[in-house]
């Protein structure tokens, strides 16, 4: 506000102000031979003695004329301290520019604050409580001061929407920050020892009931199952992993049929369920376990790990005995059916996607060119095998098939 403006309105006020005191003194003259007055003292507003008129009923008064004088006494009071807030506001004059600039240098501080990203959470909840405050005050006021105090309320949240949005927007995601950090957690221990493996399921255990409905979350824990399927000796512990983990995939893909991780984690299992069924599961597990692999291709075809899979599946289903082929035929009306040339294909598409993949990947395709009576290709990929050190379990089974294959090669 400028000085000028400021001046102008003081000066009006205390216009008023005159009008309102000759107004009062004309009033006093009128009644002076009806009433009596004498000098009184009263509080003002901030708790100090002030010397005014205080009209008092003198006898034979009417009720209705007590009742005006009462109100005038009133307004006699809010006119002194009027007077002294416009004397107040008079002496404040000189530094109203001054205190202006300062407030207006805040208040681009205070944007700059809520712009940062570590300072939008906690002045949203800071304002929401002061309307709060605000709103409990003002049903104890009056009617004025209450519409008063909620407009100002409605101005604030009307012009804070954006901020409260960005806010609200902010507590939205701290679930998905939270389920990224415990994610990247696990994949790490996935990676790490046996006792890292079981406390990575344990960990997943722990936060289900949080997030089990997340397909990323689920088929992480699939996984998990299936590592510490592996990491036990019990065969019963082994079983009641490979059971249960099973169960969870079959809870991923239906919860979320587009992601190519559950489909694949869950043919994994249904892989790992072949060592404890009978025959018929057996055979049934091997058609769910190709169907899976094949729509997580699909959705994701340039994951080497479902290529070398499907490679697995094709090898085993080209090994299969006369009697296991026509158990099949009987069962489920048309048996299996793939090559060795088809495992050798995914096995050389693993190595496309993905140069020296893994240990067993080469191990296999020296089994295929082997079969195939490709005996120098075979060789090759042993020697490629042997030239990869054995850091996982897989690389000690794979270390064990060369034990056995190299001789036969003459490697």
């Amino acid at each position: 506000m400028a000085q000028a403006d400021s001046k102008v309105l003081v000066l009006g006020a205390l216009a008023g102000v005159a009008g309102i005191g000759l107004a009062v003194v004309c009033y006093q003259g009128f009644r002076s031979r009806r009433r009596g007055s004498w000098p009184a003292f009263y509080l003002d507003r901030n708790n100090e003695q002030a010397t005014s008129i205080m009209l008092m009923d003198g006898p034979g008064l009417a009720g209705g004329q007590a009742v005006v004088l009462e109100r005038l006494e009133a307004l006699i009071q809010c006119v002194s301290e009027l007077k002294d807030e416009m004397k107040a506001l008079k002496d404040a004059l000189p530094t109203l520019p001054d205190q202006v600039r300062e407030e207006l240098r805040g208040h681009d501080g205070a944007e700059a604050r809520r712009t940062s990203p570590f300072h939008r959470t906690t002045p949203t909840r800071r304002k929401r409580a002061a309307g709060t405050i605000i709103g409990t005050r003002a049903g104890g006021r009056s009617s004025e001061e209450a519409e008063s105090e909620g407009g100002y309320m409605t101005a604030l949240t009307d012009s804070e929407e954006e901020e409260l949005s960005d806010a609200e927007a902010g507590d939205t995601e701290q679930p998905a920050d939270k389920l990224s950090v415990l994610l990247e957690k696990v994949d790490r221990l996935h990676q790490g020892t046996d006792s890292e493996k079981r406390e990575s399921l344990n960990i997943l255990l722990e936060q289900r009931g949080e997030f089990g409905q997340n397909s990323t979350f689920l088929w992480r824990l699939i996984r998990a199952y299936c590592d510490v399927h592996d990491v036990s000796s019990a065969l019963e512990e082994k079983k009641t992993h490979a059971e249960t983990g099973k169960q969870v995939g079959e809870e991923a893909v239906r919860l979320n049929p587009t992601c190519a991780e559950s489909h694949q984690w869950y043919a994994i299992m249904c892989g790992i369920m072949a060592d404890y069924d009978t025959i018929q599961n057996k055979i049934k597990n091997g058609y769910i376990f190709k169907d899976h692999l094949d729509k997580a291709i699909e959705l994701k075809p340039q994951d080497p790990m479902s290529y070398y899979l499907l490679g697995r599946w094709c090898y085993a289903v080209a090994q299969l005995s006369w009697i296991e082929r026509k158990v099949a035929a009987t069962l489920f009306g048309e048996p299996p059916s793939a090559t060795v040339e088809d495992a050798l294909k995914n096995f050389l598409k693993v190595e496309e996607i993905h140069p020296g993949y893994s240990k067993l990947n080469y191990v296999f395709l020296a089994k295929c060119y082997k079969d195939l009576g490709q005996s120098e290709k075979a060789r090759r990929m042993c020697e490629a095998a042997c030239s990869m050190n054995a850091v996982s379990k897989e690389d000690e089974e794979a270390q064990k098939e060369l034990d056995v294959l190299c001789p036969v090669l003459g490697v």
